[in-house]
């Protein structure tokens, strides 16, 4: 198979053809293999990648199928890893450099369903420290570039598995999402990315158990195919004591059953999600996107739930407890320059966090999913751009109006991504558009707590009248100059 044609086949195509003897694994792993050997090096997306082992592994999917053993649903489709995620015996470092030596003992729950489902395993991806925050560079991997423009930022934190999507390196890829780390690299490379609801997919991210923000979600190119690899992941697994059991046969045959005829449903459009300040280009990509909801016949209004700014609940709540888990892990002052000094002043933040404040955090977050609950009365979905901002220069930490200010509004004032991180609502971005430089903007689309069939079949109403599945960047300008 040629690299080329691999790279703008989907999931569900590699799967169906291999499926049908069209193509065996080997040849899709052959693909696969060249077009990371080739973009990798400039792109930076991954950061364990085993030629042989997936040739291998590969190998032994084919004498499988030869066999006559029932093939799963991801028979022979490459999937990538982001490296935060545990994979037995390979290199798992948290992306920082003070474990650079330590290596997974097993299997995390998400990986092994991908792989019983048939997938082909192909490396782990680039994260930030810890994946401290919403772009992909650190000590230990170097920065993730984006594969719409080189030298610009792929976003994070599963910033390299975005941007391998992007790059046509592999079809599906794993990601973990605290605060938006599935929606916000996704929407930066012009990729879907979905954040489910709460216990939909068992996680073992962090070491809290009845964590209630982190998520894994998939990544992909087409909306049918994030669905596919969300159906494998799903369902109750007794390391989290938070997850649910399935609560549908097939989410690919719930979501086709819903079809892309939107009559009768309303949808709110919120600029700004009560955020921050939004680009006003980002804002007119995702005004045009929103108009092909009334083409598909729902009503479309303007309205944002009447919650403050969440930004510090945000802080308080979720962002600075979530990397006070890591204060005890090692001797932090001896790792000064070796480790993000942003990724220090959180942790030195934690340490000095009053219990009462973290408390309070959590009442507003609890009054925060109630001024959800009672405006999605009225809608049946929530619409924002995903960002405030398109890609900027791996040079800035955040957007370029963001410098200057303190610490916690860099990280968190352009992300419009939180807030359903905090009500544990599912969200998915689809992309919207792009920036008159041709960078991408995503559309984020929202529902009610369990409304996963409901965001995923909207998502695919709207790729059906917008289809970006055939968009792709121009990969010579990723190369370094």
């Amino acid at each position: 198979m040629n690299p080329d044609d691999y790279a703008g086949t989907t999931a569900t195509e590699l799967r169906d053809l291999i499926a049908s003897g069209a193509l065996t694994c080997l040849e899709v792993a052959e693909a696969a293999c060249d077009r990371i050997g080739r973009l990798n090096p400039d792109i930076n997306a991954y950061v364990c990648f085993d030629r042989e082992t997936v040739l291998k592994d590969a190998a032994e999917l084919d004498r499988r199928q030869a066999s006559g053993a029932p093939l799963g649903p991801l028979h022979g489709v490459p999937f990538a890893v982001k490296c935060l995620t545990e994979v037995a015996g390979l290199p798992h470092t948290h992306a920082l450099v003070p474990f650079a030596d330590n290596v997974g003992e097993k299997d995390a729950t998400v990986v092994a369903r991908l792989r019983a489902a048939g997938g082909l395993f192909t490396g782990l991806t680039n994260a930030p420290e810890c994946g401290y925050y919403g772009g992909t560079d650190g000590h230990l991997f170097g920065a993730t570039h984006n594969p719409w423009k080189h030298g610009y930022s792929a976003g994070g934190s599963s910033g390299g598995s975005a941007a391998a999507v992007a790059a046509g390196m592999v079809p599906l890829a794993e990601g973990a999402d605290g605060a938006g780390s599935v929606r916000i690299p996704s929407a930066l490379c012009g990729v879907v990315g979905f954040k489910p609801s709460l216990g939909r997919i068992p996680q073992t991210l962090v070491a809290g158990k009845f964590s209630t923000y982190v998520f894994h979600g998939p990544i992909a190119r087409t909306v049918e195919d994030a669905t596919v690899m969300f159906d494998v992941m799903n369902g109750f697994d007794p390391s989290d004591p938070m997850s649910l059991p399935k609560e549908t046969a097939s989410y690919p045959g719930a979501v086709s059953a819903a079809g892309s005829d939107m009559t009768g449903m309303t949808v709110a459009y919120s600029p700004d999600l009560h955020v921050g300040y939004v680009d006003p280009e980002v804002d007119a990509v995702c005004r045009e996107a929103v108009k092909a909801f009334t083409q598909l016949g729902a009503t479309v209004t303007e309205a944002t739930p009447e919650w403050d700014c969440p930004e510090q609940a945000m802080w308080d709540g979720i962002w600075v407890p979530g990397i006070g888990l890591d204060t005890d892990l090692c001797d932090w002052g001896q790792w000064e320059g070796k480790v993000d000094a942003n990724y220090l002043e959180i942790i030195a933040a934690a340490r000095s966090l009053p219990a009462v404040d973290a408390i309070r955090a959590q009442v507003a977050r609890s009054r925060m999913y109630d001024i959800f609950c009672s405006f999605m009365a009225d809608f049946d979905l929530l619409v924002s751009p995903t960002l405030a901002s398109a890609a900027f220069p791996l040079d800035q930490f955040a957007p370029s109006w963001l410098e200057g200010e303190p610490l916690q509004a860099q990280l968190l004032r352009w992300l419009f991504t939180y807030p359903f991180n905090m009500t544990t609502t599912p969200a998915i971005t689809v992309p919207a558009g792009f920036t008159a430089s041709g960078l991408p903007v995503g559309l984020q689309i929202a529902a009610r707590h369990r409304g996963d069939v409901e965001v995923l079949a909207a998502a695919r109403a709207y790729e059906s009248v917008r289809p970006w599945a055939g968009t792709t960047p121009d990969l010579g300008g990723v190369q370094a100059q």
